[in-house]
């Protein structure tokens, strides 16, 4: 009995594995195709957007991005030569380094913000009003913070 579920489970998950891989390839090749933008670049960009003075600290981007240093780094320089996102020293304390939104990246957010909503709307969410997709929305958040938890917990070494 318990290895039936458990097979009947992993094939429920690898179903859900593809089926997302194969959304999330549609979802990334539309954004780029009406912005030039990967998803990775949109996030960076809202999360900026979104933050005092349209700045943040390197790790704290990357905890919210579930992204590690080496990989945000990268993601930067790379938005960097784009125009879309300057990198300076910290205003604070002069330590460490900050992402800086410029004003070719809000622009680029604001013009692939509706074509992105479009995007997700046509491959996910055609039937949900705007109360439902803002109850989702919470939930990925919720769910990002507990992943985001749950990899900060296992990264800390045992006693």
């Amino acid at each position: 009995m318990t290895e039936s579920l458990d097979s009947a489970r992993m094939a429920c998950w690898r179903s859900y594995i593809e089926s997302s891989q194969r959304l999330f390839t549609q979802l990334e090749d539309d954004l780029r195709a009406d912005s030039e933008l990967s998803f990775a670049d949109y996030h960076v960009l809202v999360l900026l957007s979104e933050a005092p003075g349209q700045r943040l600290r390197m790790g704290e981007l990357a905890g919210r991005l579930v992204f590690s240093p080496s990989r945000l780094t990268y993601q930067i320089t790379t938005m960097q030569k784009r125009g879309l996102v300057a990198r300076q020293s910290c205003a604070e304390d002069g330590r460490g380094s900050e992402a800086v939104l410029t004003a070719a990246g809000l622009l680029a957010l604001r013009e692939a913000a509706p074509h992105h909503l479009r995007s997700v709307r046509a491959h996910l969410m055609d039937d949900l009003d705007d109360a439902e997709v803002a109850c989702l929305t919470r939930v990925f958040e919720r769910l990002g913070r507990r992943l985001r938890r749950d990899r900060d917990a296992s990264s800390t070494p045992s006693e």
